[in-house]
């Protein structure tokens, strides 16, 4: 038989969901896991949105829509960018998708070309850098520390910069680090872009979730030369608690939601017809729900930050958004805990689960191998006895 695609070969599987679909198998076999894996609100989407699901499937709403999406969710999309960020947009410049990561591909295909380079700012999510390969492209890595606060500066955008380089790719707050881009930082970075003719492709699926008073600035709230330039990303999964549902969305010029909206009329099509009809109740109802949600998660970001920075071997910093902590591991390497020599995260990250039956995330896939990420969309009880289990683990 012929090889298969060098370009699908070379994909690899999501950290985040290998580490869930492991624990997943040993809570089946009767293990009392704790999962810290995948970034899915632990809350049920609200009846409001699921009557609208119902009420959809009850009036026959189930047919093909345009690949774009229905106009009633553009409509809606367009109008929650006003509302939210005083965003003009024209539905015919939204796009739906099948989820914002579903979006984030969608957008690569658009921009680039074989050998185009995109810079990732590190740590990034896992699938950037896999969808930019999937896309023709290579990821050119740019890392932030955590004494950086895990936010590139703009000279370190600069230096990356290359002949090839076609596009900036930025998440706001951040998945894994959960840091927030200040209005200042964002428009250094910009000005940058537009100075170098780079697209920007902004990834804001968090940005209802930012805490302390912090003020959340959408890229393309920049300018317009900015805006111009900009594939604004986003999504109902994160804020409203339906990541099932998958409905993601981009806002761009028209230029670029046509293309878009071309490849998805060969690809998928548009997403689930009763899903889209639930999204727009998301977005044009009272946004309560999701200030509550907000502030259940601020009151576990700050327990889990205390309780971590208390325990010998590991620390935190506090992030400023999204519902992820990184926890430092490097004072623990070259230790043996659990029966098993700690080299990075990927080591402790198995020996936690296999000692302890405790599921958290190893940054390796994420351009931080001296991190594991913990995910505070969970419980309270399921936190505090991770926590327990984690204090037990490193006194053994």
């Amino acid at each position: 038989m012929k090889s298969l695609s060098k370009i699908a070969s070379s994909v690899h599987a999501s950290t985040t969901l290998a580490v869930d679909s492991l624990a997943k198998k040993m809570m089946a076999d009767g293990y009392d896991v704790v999962g810290f894996g995948t970034g899915e609100p632990d809350f049920e989407t609200p009846d409001n949105i699921k009557l609208a699901g119902i009420k959809a499937i009850v009036d026959g709403k189930s047919k093909y829509t345009p690949s774009a999406g229905i106009p009633g969710l553009r409509q809606a999309v367009a109008y929650r960018l006003k509302m939210d960020f005083d965003l003009d947009y024209d539905p015919n410049e939204i796009v739906i998708a099948s989820g914002a990561k579903h979006n984030v591909f969608i957008s690569l295909v658009t921009l680039l070309d074989p050998g185009d380079e995109v810079i990732v700012p590190a740590p990034y999510w896992v699938t950037y850098t896999e969808a930019v390969a999937m896309a023709g492209g290579k990821a050119v890595v740019v890392t932030a520390d955590e004494k950086q606060q895990f936010k590139i500066t703009p000279s370190q955008l600069e230096t990356a910069i290359t002949e090839k380089s076609k596009a900036f790719l930025i998440n706001n707050p951040s998945n894994p680090t959960g840091m927030l881009y200040s209005k200042e930082e964002l428009e250094a970075l910009c000005q940058i872009c537009v100075k170098h003719d780079l697209y920007i492709i902004s990834d804001e699926i968090y940005s209802g979730l930012v805490y302390d008073g912090k003020e959340f600035t959408s890229v393309a709230s920049l300018g317009e030369e900015v805006k111009e330039r900009t594939i604004l990303i986003s999504g109902v999964s994160k804020s409203y608690a339906m990541t099932g549902w998958r409905i993601g969305f981009s806002a761009s010029n028209a230029q670029i939601a046509k293309v878009m909206s071309n490849y998805l009329s060969h690809s998928t099509g548009a997403p689930s017809t009763i899903s889209q009809w639930a999204a727009i109740e998301a977005l044009k109802s009272p946004q309560e729900g999701v200030k509550a949600m907000c502030d259940i998660f601020r009151q576990r970001r700050d327990y889990i930050v205390k309780r971590m920075n208390e325990i010998d071997g590991v620390s935190c910093i506090v992030p400023d958004g999204a519902f992820y902590v990184m926890m430092n591991i490097e004072k623990l390497k070259g230790k043996t805990i659990g029966g098993r020599l700690i080299k990075d995260g990927d080591d402790f990250a198995m020996a936690f689960l296999e000692k302890e039956y405790v599921a958290v995330v190893p940054c390796s896939g994420f351009g931080a191998p001296d991190f594991v990420r913990w995910t505070y969309a969970a419980s309270m009880e399921n936190i505090e006895k991770g926590l327990n289990r984690l204090e037990h683990f490193l006194k053994s």
